[in-house]
């Protein structure tokens, strides 16, 4: 089936709901791949929106019922991409201060084909984004950003804070190569699941990492670069601004693997 849905509390989505997510960009969400009925990284996806719910709505769904919605909304399908988002129709630019458990709305859309083996080239901007440890619903910014860059010549951003430090992209996380070791950068960002997943088990396909503050000045003293999302456990980067950077595909397996390594967890 390739349609897509949209359900709102378990029953589907109404006009009213809508019209109160067009016209109120208030909220937070969490999107992943689902196959075979199961998901990389859900325990990690539920906890991240529990965490945005308590810090944008002062109480949280619990988590166990935003698992039976997914499970609901899903219905037969065992392959789609979903997107989790918690809104409160309570909150409003005139009326801001209301506090409750929020109401969850889960899109489900045909699968999202992973990044291709083209190596990316990435714009560097200035930009940090708002609470940046939320995966909230505030994302002109970063459609803003993407959009410059491809209008540039690029195929996505790169940012870095006001202090040089590159933190994140417009879309996912940056990891740089050293040898065997990954680098990670130390910024105010958000921390991607796969980023996360890939870290608990970089030591079992035998790299290294370790987190500090990379600027774009000590670029050349990388390997490498990649990207990391829900829908890409790692593309190459060929490229940030002027400096370009070889790619190692034996290292990008490896990068994978470990991502592969985390346990899918049945929806």
């Amino acid at each position: 089936m390739s349609t897509s849905t949209l359900w709102i509390d378990g029953a589907p989505a109404t006009v009213e709901d809508l019209t109160h997510q067009a016209l109120v960009n208030y909220g937070a969400y969490t999107s992943f791949a689902v196959a075979d009925g199961a998901v990389r990284g859900l325990d990690r996806h539920l906890a991240r929106l529990t965490h945005a719910s308590h810090a944008l709505f002062g109480a949280a769904a619990p988590e166990d019922r935003v698992q039976n919605l997914i499970r609901q909304a899903l219905g037969d399908r065992t392959g789609a991409f979903v997107r989790v988002s918690l809104f409160s129709r309570d909150i409003s630019p005139r009326s801001p201060g209301h506090e409750g458990p929020p109401r969850v709305m889960v899109g489900v859309f045909p699968p999202v084909p992973p990044l291709g083996d083209t190596p990316l080239t990435l714009q560097v901007q200035t930009y940090v984004r708002e609470t940046p440890d939320l995966k909230h619903v505030a994302t002109m910014g970063l459609i803003r950003a993407r959009r410059q860059a491809r209008l540039a010549g690029y195929d996505d951003a790169l940012f870095v804070d006001a202090a040089g430090r590159i933190s994140e992209g417009s879309l996912w996380n940056i990891g740089f190569l050293c040898g065997d070791t990954v680098v990670w950068p130390e910024a105010p960002m958000l921390e991607g699941v796969s980023q996360a997943l890939i870290k608990a088990h970089l030591g079992d396909v035998g790299l290294k990492q370790d987190t500090r503050v990379i600027t774009v000045d000590a670029l050349s003293g990388f390997d490498g670069a990649f990207i990391t999302n829900s829908a890409t456990p790692a593309c190459a980067v060929a490229a940030v601004g002027d400096h370009a950077f070889s790619v190692d595909a034996e290292c990008l397996a490896s990068i994978t693997a470990a991502w592969s390594r985390a346990e899918p967890q049945p929806v």
